[in-house]
């Protein structure tokens, strides 16, 4: 007990310090005119495998994010995604080499949450996940809910992060990338390194890299 207490703060600090050593990452438009017809890319969704740790392009890392959770229809501000109630209550956390950033769709940037190399916490001991060029991690705010009790709450953050992630699982099929939805992650510790509120829940991840060949 004592030693998870020493970590939890020495996360704590680390990211307090440590993520000002990462820099914003701004993002490209995204490429509407890329990938392969949707049905086509529908009849190519499989789960991988295996993964490399070849850094995505700053295109396809763009594209990614936007096709995940970003923003489609700037004057209202909708989503990619839907989600009950147009809550939008899910953030997108990117867990690369050098950092975690948060996914920024008003701005299509990338924040810096903490710096150096977390993929493993997200992994576990499924450490050919932790070879992914990024794992997507996806966390719901419920405090975003205007109505409901915790545990309605909880079963549509949960119907919003399957979307999210099913964005995902198209867009690579379509692109020609790998990915994997998963549920197990070091929730704990996780918990303590993205610093989150009570109100924030961990609820999928979705490694993503260029294909093994």
């Amino acid at each position: 007990m004592k030693r998870t207490l020493v970590y939890i703060c020495f996360m704590i600090l680390s990211g307090t310090l440590f993520a000002q050593d990462l820099k914003p990452i701004t993002l490209n438009p995204p490429d509407l005119k890329r990938g392969l017809p949707v049905m086509e890319a529908l009849s190519l969704r499989a789960s991988a495998t295996e993964f490399t740790d070849t850094k995505l392009s700053i295109q396809d890392l763009s594209d990614l994010l936007w096709a995940a959770n970003g923003i489609n229809r700037k004057e209202t501000g909708k989503r990619t995604a839907p989600s009950a109630m147009n809550s939008q209550d899910i953030d997108v956390y990117t867990f690369a080499e050098e950092g975690v950033y948060l996914y920024d769709a008003l701005h299509h940037v990338l924040n810096p949450v903490v710096s150096g190399d977390q993929r493993g916490l997200v992994a576990g001991n499924q450490v050919e996940f932790a070879k992914a060029a990024v794992i997507l991690v996806l966390v719901s705010d419920i405090s975003r809910f205007k109505s409901g009790d915790e545990a309605t709450k909880l079963s549509l953050a949960a119907f919003d992060a399957g979307i999210v992630s099913q964005n995902v699982s198209v867009f690579c099929a379509g692109a020609g990338l790998g990915t994997r939805p998963r549920a197990w992650m070091d929730l704990v510790k996780l918990r303590s390194v993205l610093q989150l509120k009570d109100s924030q829940h961990l609820m999928l991840n979705n490694p993503v890299s260029y294909k093994k060949q």
